[in-house]
């Protein structure tokens, strides 16, 4: 018993040192006001996602209402080919998301349209496979953009957050394939 007692304080006195040095978690952002009907479903939030980001050249989109989607913790990834031909991908959190492709979106115009959804969930979890294609302004006669976006949601109890979004975009050597295209 009384080796218990002093494992039990040795262990304790190296553990209170480590638990002091451990930096503190950094504050989450502050997330806007949301409206609930674009986090009521799964449905709501991808489509609430599509339609902030899309817009004609010179229109302001609505960032407030684009931070209201995403979980604190939430990560933008697009993935590709480099030059090299290595396949890359970038992770960056809304506001990276934000200041990188905000002004291109606005100065030129982009809407991305979801043309087909494959979806699975569990408990409080959504995984959406979201094709799309892109336009600069919808009376644009094709698009210049097809891919997939691999969404990852989570419902807290009250409402669904944005966790992931993860893409690819159409290329001749990755052509989308069939079972991601709407059904003719």
């Amino acid at each position: 018993m009384r080796l218990s007692i002093l494992t039990a304080a040795v262990v304790l006195g190296l553990a209170v040192p480590a638990a002091a040095q451990t930096p503190p978690a950094p504050a989450a952002a502050a997330v806007p006001a949301v409206n609930p009907a674009d986090v009521a479903s799964p449905e709501a939030i991808v489509t609430a996602l599509y339609d902030v980001i899309s817009g004609d050249a010179g229109v302001a989109r609505d960032w407030d209402r684009f931070r209201s989607l995403f979980h604190p913790t939430a990560r933008l990834i697009p993935s590709g080919v480099n030059p090299q031909g290595v396949g890359v991908a970038r992770a960056l959190t809304p506001e990276d998301y934000i200041t990188r492709s905000g002004p291109v979106l606005e100065r030129d115009g982009f809407h991305e349209r979801e043309i087909a959804r494959r979806e699975e969930r569990f408990g409080h979890i959504a995984h959406v496979w979201s094709t799309y294609d892109s336009v600069r302004s919808l009376s644009d006669a094709a698009p210049f953009m097809r891919g997939i976006n691999s969404i990852q949601l989570f419902n807290d109890g009250s409402r669904w957050w944005v966790i992931s979004v993860y893409w690819q975009a159409e290329t001749p050597e990755a052509p989308i394939p069939a079972d991601y295209l709407p059904a003719e």
